[in-house]
């Protein structure tokens, strides 16, 4: 794998930190204490190409390929993971799925508006009864002569209250993964309610909500995929290398933080970075968050060669959220008191960062997936 960076992949970087520097890192801690990022950051992404990479061109998309994708998601979470995550939803899972599965009228309804930003998108999977037991959800989608008629409740989704459509997943067959479709709805449809979820741990500023579908009705050219569950899982293992990448930018951020703490952060006589524990902190958050940035970069290469890539997904994740919850806890160590409080980012880059061990398939599941690939045993029956 070569790890040199072309021209066009350094001045996306550096186009990155700029905006990150610019729009994100002034504003992360008021939308933190508020719960709520400013709206118009959204059409602001859109603008410098963020919420169109990997999309053609002709879809109003900006191009690039996977490691694009992870270079940019690195900065805007060292800013604040929960502008990444804005991002990794509306354009990872949403607009990428049907940029892959959706019909050319699909496709030309939807992409434009939500690579531009004019437009965002929430992928409305996890219910109340089933967080890792996807395939046993129990949100219904009738069919009738008009369309379909969408029936049950979400949770813990992402952009909830801000998206103008969803992708949701819905059971239109028998129990199990085959008997689930994907749909494209718009949120403005009757019956299509959600409320924002506030108190959250971390990613405080993301809009994120439980929605209720009451006889949300649709009609035929909203059915996305028959094969709604091997979609949803597609769509999944991408993305956890995009909340892997966001992770290592989380621990840079943390880790830079901290770096720079210890530097100027003086006790008995001298600066603490001259202590040998503080340095063995600093070292242990250095290599933990290179390390994160090769298995995902990994991940990167081998979906932009077209070759298998889902095993490395689930490392880079398990290996990634780990190290960030590891790297942002050290920090606040090196920090100490100075750590727990809001005015210095470390505590918000831990809280932040904790979420990413349970979402897009938790730690333990990550175990599972892996484990499955090595042995050839499927543990999850």
């Amino acid at each position: 794998m070569d790890l040199r960076l072309s021209d066009e992949h350094r001045q996306l970087k550096e186009l990155a930190h700029r905006f990150t520097e610019e729009r994100i890192v002034p504003h992360a801690t008021r939308w933190d204490r508020d719960e709520a990022i400013d709206r118009d950051l959204v059409p602001a992404l859109g603008e410098v190409g963020f919420l169109g990479l990997g999309i053609d061109e002709e879809y109003g998309g900006s191009g690039g390929d996977n490691l694009a994708y992870c270079l940019v998601l690195e900065e805007v979470a060292r800013g604040d993971s929960a502008v990444r995550g804005i991002i990794s939803v509306s354009l990872g899972l949403v607009a990428k799925t049907i940029f892959k599965h959706g019909t050319e009228q699909q496709k030309r309804q939807y992409l434009p508006e939500l690579c531009t930003g004019a437009k965002i998108g929430c992928f409305a999977l996890t219910e109340p009864g089933t967080g890792s037991d996807a395939g046993s959800l129990s949100t219904k989608a009738e069919n009738n002569q008009d369309g379909w008629v969408l029936n049950g409740r979400k949770v813990f989704i992402t952009n909830g209250t801000w998206a103008d459509v969803a992708l949701v997943f819905a059971r239109t067959g028998g129990p199990g993964p085959k008997g689930v479709s994907a749909f494209l709805v718009p949120t403005d449809t009757p019956g299509f309610d959600a409320k924002e979820i506030h108190g959250k741990l971390g990613m405080r500023g993301q809009a994120t909500a439980e929605i209720t579908l009451d006889d949300v009705r649709v009609p035929e050219e909203a059915l996305l995929s028959h094969e709604g569950f091997k979609i949803a899982m597609g769509a999944l293992a991408k993305g956890r290398m995009s909340v892997a990448a966001g992770c290592v930018g989380a621990a840079r951020g943390a880790f830079e933080a901290a770096l720079k703490y210890a530097k100027e952060r003086e006790q008995f006589g001298k600066p603490i970075a001259g202590f040998q524990l503080v340095q063995e902190l600093l070292a242990d958050m250095a290599v933990e968050t290179d390390a994160a940035r090769l298995l995902t970069w990994r991940v990167a290469d081998l979906a932009d060669r077209g070759e298998p890539f889902g095993t490395e997904a689930s490392m880079a994740k398990l290996y990634a959220s780990e190290a960030a919850v590891r790297v942002a806890n050290n920090a606040i160590q090196v920090f100490g008191g100075y750590g727990y409080i809001d005015e210095y980012p470390v505590g918000k880059y831990l809280r932040d960062a904790r979420v990413t061990t349970l979402y897009e398939g938790t730690s333990q599941i990550q175990k599972l997936l892996i484990g499955r690939a090595l042995t050839g045993i499927n543990a999850f029956v």
